[in-house]
């Protein structure tokens, strides 16, 4: 599923004096199977853009097609979320959301029924018990947990980090084509947070076709990402992959944006006259770095 946004807007209580614009007239698209990440300082726009995506906040009829000379477009594979008579229960099957800390977010009795909830919750009718008991396992299963062991816990008697799997189950139990996370690492230690994005690498490999990151951590984005979208006062400053994207450290800095370990090494040796080709992940860095030094990594 292909996401193409066009002359997209969206302001908070408009037509008041409380109005604010979130986003102005952005035009952005995702390619079916990327590891998309975006990125921008706090209150850019992008959380309101993800939300976009699966219907949580729709186009306001003013801005769809016909009401003005560069109507809004905004399409998720086959879902046209301009119009009226789109089937936001289907896309919302497809396309999954995990909001930032989702373990806040659980909050049935057992773990069973936690993940349960999202899979009865988006079928089209009533599943038999067999159909449900299979879709959690495999979710549950997906995502490391053992089914036999959680599945009649508590998961407020779990531990963090399975708090957020069982969160992520409850998502991606609907088997979605897209995954949207915003912060899917936040408040993580870094083995906590490898973990989490090897994970999303597994999902997008055997579960998920496209996954869709709000990150504020550059190591993470240069990491992990195909591409990387920059919003900046609710627009789309830039779309590159991250190799092209953190060459331009000094803009992004001056966007309020941090730039990955890798990036102000790369400024601090080029000060010092080391120039350093690299596509900005730690691996890359250090071997070009020895190559320049003429060893071997």
């Amino acid at each position: 599923m292909r996401i193409v946004a066009e002359h997209l807007s969206y302001t908070y209580n408009a037509d008041s004096p409380f109005a604010t614009k979130a986003l102005d007239d952005i035009s952005l698209t995702i390619e079916e199977g990327e590891f998309f990440g975006i990125i921008g300082h706090t209150g850019s726009g992008k959380s309101t853009f993800v939300q976009h995506l699966n219907g949580l906040l729709r186009l306001p009829s003013s801005l769809k097609r016909g009401k003005k000379k560069d109507p809004a477009v905004l399409t998720v594979g086959e879902f046209d979320l301009t119009s009226r008579k789109t089937n936001f229960r289907a896309l919302r099957r497809q396309v999954g959301m995990v909001f930032q800390y989702p373990e806040n977010q659980l909050f049935a009795e057992t773990v069973f029924e936690d993940v349960a909830f999202g899979y009865k919750n988006f079928a089209e009718k009533k599943p038999e018990a067999d159909e449900v008991a299979r879709a959690v396992r495999e979710a549950l299963e997906e995502v490391g947990l053992d089914y036999g062991e959680v599945k009649g816990m508590s998961p407020f008697d779990l531990s963090g980090g399975q708090k957020r799997r069982v969160a992520i189950a409850g998502v991606i139990v609907t088997k979605p084509e897209i995954l949207v996370l915003d912060e899917p690492a936040a408040g993580l230690d870094p083995l906590g947070k490898r973990e989490v994005m090897e994970l999303l690498h597994r999902l997008r490999e055997h579960w998920c076709k496209t996954v869709v990151v709000v990150s504020h951590d550059m190591d993470e984005i240069a990491e992990n990402c195909t591409h990387v979208a920059v919003f900046a006062e609710g627009k789309v400053k830039k779309v590159l992959p991250p190799a092209e994207l953190f060459p331009h450290a000094e803009e992004l800095l001056s966007l309020g944006l941090d730039i990955p370990l890798t990036a102000k090494l790369v400024l601090a040796l080029r000060k010092r006259g080391m120039e350093i080709d690299c596509d900005y992940t730690v691996e890359d860095f250090v071997k070009k770095v020895l190559a320049q030094k003429g060893e071997k990594c």
